[in-house]
């Protein structure tokens, strides 16, 4: 990264951290059976890894969860993939000042949505979803793994380069298995 995107990271990350700390949200753990809308951050990286999103996404929507997904895009055009405009909206550079504080109305309604799940598949750190993230007013935050996280409530230890594969079945397994009651022994015969 040059110099000078190493200083708009650190600015970006600087606005961030204190605007997060001024954020008050109801918190609240949710495992997949309970929660009924799922948001998720997430950075286009190609159609391949596009494609199983999407069918994550699909299979959220057959466990009857209400789903919006954000995908955020380098370069001046949207990629070229098929996507149900319900689910999805994509946004490029246009959408967010210069160290990545989010300014068009979808993001901003997207963060104002208090979804009882937010998935953040943002691996490489980019400052604008690490905003949408942060200032989420989400119930549950998940992402992946971090040091010194402030953001999400459960973090998925993920090696390098195992993926967006590998990464949603981490999600799903814990998410499954968050706030069960515990068995107490009863048979459940009357």
């Amino acid at each position: 990264m040059s110099f000078a995107g190493n200083i708009k990271k650190k600015l970006a990350e600087r606005r961030i951290r204190s605007e997060a700390a001024l954020l008050r949200r109801e918190k609240t753990a949710f495992n997949i059976a309970e929660a009924k809308t799922i948001g998720i951050v997430y950075l286009f990286t190609g159609s391949e890894e596009f494609e199983l999103l999407k069918k994550y996404v699909s299979y959220l929507r057959e466990l009857k969860k209400k789903v919006k997904v954000v995908v955020y895009y380098h370069g001046k055009q949207e990629p070229y993939v098929q996507y149900s405009k319900i689910d999805y909206d994509f946004f490029g550079v246009k959408s967010h000042n210069w160290y990545g504080k989010p300014s068009d109305h979808i993001l901003k309604n997207f963060m104002e949505e208090p979804f009882d799940i937010l998935i953040d598949i943002n691996f490489t750190g980019e400052p604008v979803l690490t905003f949408l993230s942060a200032l989420s007013m989400a119930k549950f935050k998940i992402g992946l793994y971090e040091d010194d996280n402030y953001i999400h409530d459960m973090q998925i230890e993920s090696s390098a380069g195992k993926g967006l594969k590998f990464f949603l079945r981490q999600v799903d397994t814990y998410l499954m298995k968050i706030n069960t009651p515990m068995n107490d022994g009863a048979t459940g015969a009357a």
